[in-house]
């Protein structure tokens, strides 16, 4: 006998939630794929090399942030039979690929800037400031617009994109303005390097949170052993064991447990009293709780909220 508890409460928030990051992600993707377009033109008109390559950069951005928003719209989908969780995940690989993404952007811009150390190239000091200043003002409504909106894993990853933008147009303004007052070129690669090593490390930790989600990790915030405790100190329940607690997108948590009590009679009351404990206290939103008999409980387990009873299901159909 088994009882699942979803409350279905937080439905329409997060569909909502979804909602406005699609309106975040699209609104990034006009202002920097417009940016991009004039940044090209800019390039075309005065033969600059340079700008060129950044508005190639600004579109391969753009196509990020646009995969973001698909990702977006693909975890607001809902369940089918095919996918009974829906496409929540959707959510989790769209981080993944920007984050990794990211990563092949920065070691590019630092295979180049030591290429320029070793082979320093002649820039435009005027030209660049110029054009910088603008990016950095686009850059910065677009980084606010992200930051401003709602912040999961999709969203965080989209933002480093725009982020990485936002730095390199302060670098590339730094550069400048050095290049234009004192005609050193090498500023141009080295602040590149910088820049490169600060995005490397954003990205790394972003990427460690996308896997931990992907391998089933326990949420950050909530307490395995927390969680257990406090199911366990609920009247009726003698034990709480094969506990998991897992997330398929951000603030979307689910939980499974088996739940021995000292009276299957009083199982819609236990029930109850866990439910309310793990939604309100817990900010677990899926539940599932199968109640066993006092006879099924764990004797002398090595973890008393992980631990379970390995193959159950053989032995019940045998």
């Amino acid at each position: 006998m088994s009882a699942h508890h979803h409350p279905h409460s937080h439905d329409r928030p997060h569909d909502h939630r979804l909602s406005s990051s699609r309106r975040t992600l699209l609104g990034a993707v006009v202002f920097t794929a417009g940016f991009a377009c004039i940044e090209a033109v800019g390039g075309w008109v005065s033969g600059s090399l340079a700008l060129i390559s950044d508005a190639g950069h600004m579109v391969t951005d753009s196509l990020a942030l646009a995969m973001g928003a698909l990702a977006a719209w693909a975890a607001a989908q809902p369940p089918s039979t095919r996918h009974s969780f829906g496409w929540q995940r959707a959510e989790v690989m769209g981080a993944f690929i920007n984050a990794l993404a990211m990563v092949a952007v920065v070691v590019f811009i630092a295979t180049e800037a030591v290429g320029r150390l070793r082979d320093p190239v002649p820039v435009n000091g005027g030209l660049v400031t110029l054009i910088a200043a603008i990016g950095l003002a686009i850059n910065l409504a677009v980084f606010r617009l992200l930051h401003g909106g709602e912040q999961d894993l999709n969203v965080r990853a989209a933002t480093l994109h725009v982020l990485g933008d936002l730095l390199g147009s302060v670098g590339a303004l730094v550069a400048g303005l050095v290049v234009y007052w004192t005609g050193w070129s090498p500023i141009d690669p080295l602040l590149s390097l910088l820049i490169c090593a600060l995005l490397m490390a954003s990205t790394l930790k972003l990427l460690l949170e996308v896997v931990h989600t992907l391998m089933e990790g326990v949420p950050h915030g909530i307490d395995l052993n927390r969680v257990g405790d406090s199911m366990t100190a609920v009247a009726g329940v003698q034990e709480i064991h094969d506990l998991h607690i897992w997330g398929l997108s951000s603030g979307n948590s689910y939980l499974s447990a088996h739940v021995v009590v000292d009276r299957l009679e009083d199982w819609p009351e236990v029930l109850s009293a866990l439910s309310r404990l793990l939604c309100e206290r817990q900010g677990v939103r899926h539940i599932t709780l199968q109640p066993e008999p006092p006879s099924h409980r764990i004797r002398t387990p090595q973890d008393p909220y992980t631990a379970g009873h390995r193959g159950q299901c053989a032995a019940a159909e045998a």
